[in-house]
This record gives C-alpha cells, structure tokens and sequence, in this order.
C-alpha cells in the first residue's frame, strides 16, 4: 500500500518555544509530550522505509487576503500577526526541517484537503494510506482523518506525535476518531507494512 507521511502544522508560530503559542498551553503540552523529538524520529522512519513526507503549514498572505473574518480560529492571525508566509512564524521547526524532495501543503482553512495541492499530490502518487500526526489534535488531525476517510484513505495517526492545548483536549480528540482511523506511536510506527 502506498503512504504518505503528512507532519501536521509543526511550524514556529505554533510549536517553537519562543513562538506565540509556545509560550502558552499548548507550547507546554508539545515540550511535555516529547513531540518534537518524537516526531522527528518518525520522520527518520519514514524516510528510511521510502516513504514521502508531506508538510502541511497554516499561512496566508501577508495581507491575510485568505483568512476568514468569521472564523473563530483564524480571525485573530491578522491582527496579531500570526501565521504570515515568508516569516519565521509559518517556517517548520528547525528539528524537522523539511529535505529536497519533501512536499509543501499550504492551507488557509483547518483541513488540508480545502483549496490546497494536497489531492493532486496523493493522486499522483497513486497514495493509498495516510500516516499523520501534529496539533493540534482538535483541529488540523481530526479534520485530515475525516476528510481523508470521506475521501476512502486509510489513515494512521501517530498519537504520541500529537497534542492539543490540554491532555483533555487531545484524549477526547484521539476518542473522536477511533472509528475513522487506527492508532500507532513513533516507536512502534512501521511504515513499510
């Protein structure tokens, strides 16, 4: 079965200790959880079994012509400067820095599947299943699992890759898509099954 790794908008403005939101809860549950070391150590995995890695970052122009006012979640980027392409804030951390070859999924809403590049990549590459993890778990993992079921992908998240702005969050995330998907960690992960 063909894979894709989909890392899940681990970029600065939202994981980075010195970021906006690495400052706060959600900054706190990346650093406890381990997930930027874990996350990088499937990345390797991955790399090592020949499957391709895919980006996925939340950013708008630096006009934020893209960002929906009535959005809850992406109404406030404009006014505190967040999320603003071609800055540091929407670059992946460094520890996961992506390589030649790696592919750069740009989304303006939640999903990664919503006005981006990510559909004519997976058919492409005639991908079948879709490995992926990131936070947070509320937004960007549940709304790839969703519609990348709707869409008839096999999906696996890495759940000990993920994290949401609190352990409650993230644990009733992870509830909300048991049937949508199954679940593996970084260390157990076997990409070339």
């Amino acid at each position: 079965m063909r894979s894709i790794y989909l890392v899940l908008d681990m970029e600065n403005d939202l994981i980075a200790e010195d970021g906006p939101n690495g400052k706060g809860p959600l900054g706190e549950q990346v650093r406890s959880r381990g997930i930027i070391p874990r996350t990088a150590n499937a990345i390797a995995k991955a790399r090592a079994a020949g499957v391709p890695i895919g980006y996925v970052r939340v950013g708008f122009s630096p006009d934020y012509r893209e960002a929906p006012d009535t959005s809850v979640i992406f109404s406030g980027a404009k006014q505190h400067g967040l999320f603003k392409l071609g800055s540091w804030g929407t670059e992946v951390h460094k520890d996961l820095a992506p390589q030649a070859g790696d592919f750069d999924i740009v989304k303006h809403r939640v999903s990664p599947f919503w006005a981006t590049n990510l559909e004519a990549i997976l058919r492409a590459h005639r991908i079948e299943r879709i490995f992926c993890s990131g936070v947070s778990t509320v937004a960007v993992v549940q709304g790839t699992v969703r519609d990348a079921h709707d869409r008839d992908y096999v999906c696996v998240v890495l759940e000990d890759c993920c994290a949401s702005a609190n352990a409650e969050d993230h644990a009733a995330g992870i509830r909300a898509l048991q049937r949508f998907a199954s679940f593996t960690t970084s260390e157990e992960v076997d990409f070339s099954a």
